[in-house]
């Protein structure tokens, strides 16, 4: 039975490509080679049409939605988002979707880039353990969602059930040196942002439109510390940026960059110097930018509450030579000289790091910011656990904390992968006296013991 359902596929393809099932001209079948988030497949370098056979597998899975929290998600291949097909604008595309005979319930495909009835929902209605198949011509160059259309919609979507399609304009787009693919989506879960355990859907919440998380790829931390973004300087790095919804807008930015470009809705208008780009739930933009100067870049919604809140914040990590004719400055901290650092001084380390990274949210008083970020002077939570703050260094920290008696909801990413032993101790020993704390030291052993630990 598997080797006839294998020919059948075979003499499928072998008939789209001699046009006997409605194609007009022969044409190569190629099969597409889906990769997870935030990778894309890669760019196309041919000049004719294909039948472009793409497999998607609906799969409703369990996965952290926040450290500590699961959730039950429901899938495109078992991510979210779901893989960016890449096609070429005037190919064929054969969608095969296949639900997981573990679901719990028919799953569909809406695409956008689908000019027919129901974008294919109506003819893809797959119940478990079955597969169905649509064909349609990309005709349109453009950036696309799509997403599960199955009743309520709203509640497929909320789950997770949202991609991308990317259909390239037949003369191929511009060389980018970086491409990455990252959708927005809005989350409502019974318990409060940051409650622990297995969290189940809320109806009530999705109808008031009063989602618990705003993320970036499904998971808070998702494109953080060692799975964030990276390019180098003088890169053209190019951000195919959707918005699942099912309900927000999204105000997207990237702090310390202006865009170079933007298709408006990955339409045919092109903007240029752009600061914050309006996506739309089920829209897209195609956003590129040029990383000049090194350091790292947050990726937010500037609808800000959702970032620093409710944990829409991803990070662009920017490597290369500094670049001083574009970018210098001091902060209030007290001065220091680059030329005379000594490498083996931890307060001259962890001085050059607070002003570089932590001044930056901390401030240069280290006093915060009311609402957002917590004070690192005269700090209760520091003084009281030096060591505990090595680990938040390390690997973040995310959720409800009070510092001096007020609270404030954490959204420290983790510069475990971007700083060393010797620049996390000297940082915490640096902080630890000045700004009116306790004083002591923190070593390099110390944090190294704490980032090796199992």
């Amino acid at each position: 039975m598997r080797n006839g359902k294998m020919f059948l596929r075979m003499s499928r393809h072998f008939l789209l490509a001699l046009g006997m099932l409605g194609t007009a001209v022969a044409e190569p079948v190629i099969q597409e080679q889906l990769v997870a988030p935030p990778n894309v497949p890669a760019p196309i370098h041919r000049s004719e049409s294909a039948v472009v056979v793409v497999h998607l597998r609906t799969q409703e899975k369990v996965m952290e939605i926040a450290d500590g929290v699961r959730y039950d998600f429901w899938t495109f291949n078992g991510t979210v988002p779901g893989p960016l097909i890449r096609v070429r604008e005037g190919d064929t595309v054969e969608l095969h979707l296949e639900n997981d005979p573990h679901a719990h319930m028919s799953h569909n495909i809406d695409l956008h880039a689908v000019m027919g009835p129901g974008g294919g929902a109506a003819v893809t209605v797959t119940p478990p353990g079955h597969e169905s198949i649509l064909r349609f011509k990309a005709m349109r160059a453009g950036l696309f969602v799509y997403h599960c259309a199955t009743a309520p919609v709203p509640m497929h979507i909320a789950n997770g059930m949202y991609g991308m399609i990317l259909v390239e304009p037949a003369e191929g787009l511009p060389k980018a040196d970086e491409e990455y693919y990252l959708m927005q989506g809005d989350f409502y879960t019974t318990g409060a942002y940051h409650d622990p355990g297995l969290q189940s859907f809320d109806m009530q919440k999705l109808l008031d439109e009063r989602p618990t998380y705003v993320l970036f790829n499904g998971r808070e931390g998702s494109l953080i510390g060692s799975q964030a973004l990276t390019s180098h300087t003088g890169d053209k790095v190019r951000l195919y940026v959707g918005n699942g919804g099912p309900n927000l807008v999204s105000s997207f930015h990237v702090i310390g960059q202006i865009f170079d470009s933007v298709a408006v809705e990955a339409g045919s208008v092109i903007n240029h110097n752009v600061q914050t780009t309006l996506i739309p739930s089920g829209g897209a933009d195609v956003v590129e930018m040029s990383t000049l100067v090194p350091g790292t870049y947050l990726l937010v919604d500037h609808s800000i509450t959702r970032t620093f809140m409710k944990g829409a914040l991803g990070q662009l990590v920017v490597s290369g030579a500094a670049r001083t004719d574009l970018y210098q400055g001091h902060s209030g901290a007290p001065e220091f000289k680059e030329s005379k650092l000594d490498p083996n001084d931890p307060m001259a380390i962890g001085r050059k790091v607070f002003t570089q990274i932590c001044s930056a949210c901390h401030q240069s008083n280290a006093m915060g910011l009311p609402g957002a970020f917590p004070p690192l002077a005269m700090s209760d939570f520091l003084n009281a656990s030096p060591k505990r703050a090595i680990g938040i260094v390390l690997h973040g920290l995310h959720g409800k904390i009070t510092v001096n008696n007020t609270g404030y909801e954490s959204q420290m990413p983790a510069f475990g992968g971007q700083l060393s032993d010797q620049e996390i101790a000297g940082v915490l020993t640096f902080v630890l006296n000045n700004f009116n704390n306790r004083g002591g030291q923190v070593s390099a052993d110390e944090v190294h013991a704490v980032r090796t630990a199992p």
